[in-house]
């Protein structure tokens, strides 16, 4: 029976933002503007976003028992996303980032830290936390913890989204229980040592036999592979505050528009538009709004093409 449409497993973490006016020079010196403490997190954020559009949502993962820890769970309890399998770590500090965030540009940078005390071992992974959903999403920072839970979704015909930026040992037993890959556009050619992005995503989805390969490319949009084509979404124009949480928020929208039976391309652009909404607020949950808000965006906005990508989608 379905409980949920969506069960997250992976990371949360509780942000200090420290806005900026602009970056320092290199061993510099600069007063800030402003600092806020702002949950977050892979994972965590892109439940959220499933939540606010509207999807039953399910998130397991560890917290810490300390402030950060509480004020994680208090945010993801008011979005209304079920917590019984969240673990809470006695005597151990939340995962935590410091966002350095350049007012100026919107862009910014990420100091994080996680104790390994906050580690989600594959025993926690059951059976019955995975059978009730219609879609799995999974990082791969606990990597045996995902690759069990991605198992569990492999054996019950769960379909599994991941997001992805920095290579784990062992993710390659993950891979080939994935559907839809969605990662940095760092990690295809990190993982294939092949710089061209579109012969990496290739490699990738032949190698592990995905059925979506494809990246998110920051201020350019996103690129994916399916059916042996490649579609192009370049991101929407608006008034960036802060990047913080975008890829998360995409991830989240994508993975709605999964379970909506959306066409690739439209998936690609609902799930851009959710992100640059995001980045209109400031914090990684700043500016999540609705699907009614996205697709107004979606109607009206100026785009931001990478002329390289869209050129070689048309052409090929």
């Amino acid at each position: 029976m379905t409980r949920f449409d969506v069960v997250g497993v992976g990371l949360n973490a509780t942000d200090t933002l420290i806005l900026l006016p602009h970056f320092p020079a290199y061993a510099g010196k600069i007063a800030f503007d402003e600092e806020i403490l702002s949950p977050g997190g892979q994972v965590a954020s892109a439940m959220v976003t499933c939540a606010r559009l509207g999807l039953r949502v399910k998130y397991i993962g560890t917290v810490g028992d300390d402030e950060r820890g509480r004020v994680q769970l208090a945010s993801l309890r008011e979005t209304g996303i079920d917590l019984e399998d969240v673990e809470v770590r006695p005597g151990c500090p939340n995962q935590t980032a410091y966002i350095l965030i350049d007012r100026s540009t919107g862009e910014r940078t990420v100091l994080w830290r996680r104790d390994d005390c906050l580690r989600l071992e594959p025993s926690s992974i059951t059976p019955e936390k995975i059978a009730g959903a219609r879609l799995l999403h999974i990082d791969g920072h606990d990597t045996p913890a995902v690759e069990r839970a991605a198992e569990l979704a492999r054996e019950r015909g769960i379909p599994v989204t991941v997001d992805v930026d920095t290579i784990y040992h062992g993710f390659e037993r993950v891979l080939p229980l994935v559907d839809y890959l969605i990662a940095s556009s760092e990690f295809p050619t990190q993982w294939t040592s092949e710089r061209d992005p579109f012969k990496a995503l290739e490699l990738m989805q032949k190698e592990y036999g995905i059925r979506v390969a494809a990246m998110t490319l920051g201020a350019h949009g996103a690129l994916a592979r399916a059916g042996g084509r490649f579609v192009y979404s370049p991101a929407f124009v608006v008034n960036c505050l802060d990047t913080t949480g975008a890829g998360d928020v995409f991830h989240g929208a994508f993975c709605y528009a999964v379970l909506e039976g959306m066409p690739l391309q439209e998936s690609l652009d609902f799930s851009n538009a959710m992100a640059a909404l995001n980045c209109t607020a400031v914090g990684a949950r700043g500016g999540i709004q609705g699907a009614e808000a996205a697709r107004a965006l979606m109607s009206r906005a100026e785009r931001r093409a990478h002329k390289d990508f869209a050129t070689r989608c048309q052409a090929g």
